[in-house]
């Protein structure tokens, strides 16, 4: 995640900054937005608890119970994964496909089995969770007839109340089809 400090210094210096989403290696899995702040913030607390964790598994070592220090580890071990998991969810691109990135589950579709992607006006559940608003989401129609689950809405955690954002990544979503799918 680009530091917006570093990149208006490195402006006042006279050095070019880097774009915010290269794109020169289409090889590579990338996605084609920023995660939300929610889920960044998310994350974050994620990450403190499993520093609460582990320091509570350095004095119960210290104390002497090396079996509760031993879980009390592999707790913030599985907190921390969770917690880069949360991050990295949401939507890639690369050359090759599509590929949705879900807490506990990963689905990848080529190109070759896009039909098209679009985005639609449709109600969206709001946040993931059971209740729906109206709000866009953004299809993938598959080349054997079928429409797939939404791959982003604009009100998931990293665009609820950033519509503008959500505008940009499914142009970029929609770019990426349109120059790798049929």
């Amino acid at each position: 995640m680009p530091l917006p400090f570093l990149t208006a210094e490195r402006a006042v210096n006279g050095a070019t900054a880097d774009p915010a989403l290269p794109y020169e290696d289409r090889e590579r899995w990338r996605r084609p937005y920023r995660p939300g702040p929610g889920r960044v913030a998310g994350a974050a607390v994620l990450l403190l608890l499993a520093s609460y964790i582990l320091f509570a598994a350095v004095i119960i070592a210290v104390a002497g119970g090396l079996p509760g220090a031993g879980v009390c580890t592999a707790l913030a071990t599985g907190v921390i994964v969770l917690a880069l998991r949360l991050v990295r969810s949401g939507v890639w691109v690369s050359r090759t496909g599509i590929r949705r990135i879900g807490l506990v589950s990963t689905s990848t579709h080529s190109w070759p089995e896009v039909r098209s992607v679009r985005t639609v006006q449709q109600p969206v559940k709001w946040l993931g969770m059971p209740r729906t608003v109206q709000g866009q989401a953004v299809l993938i129609d598959t080349a054997d007839g079928g429409t797939l689950r939404p791959l982003v809405t604009d009100r998931n955690a990293d665009f609820l109340g950033r519509a503008e954002a959500f505008d940009m990544a499914a142009d970029a979503v929609e770019g990426w089809a349109a120059a790798h799918g049929r």
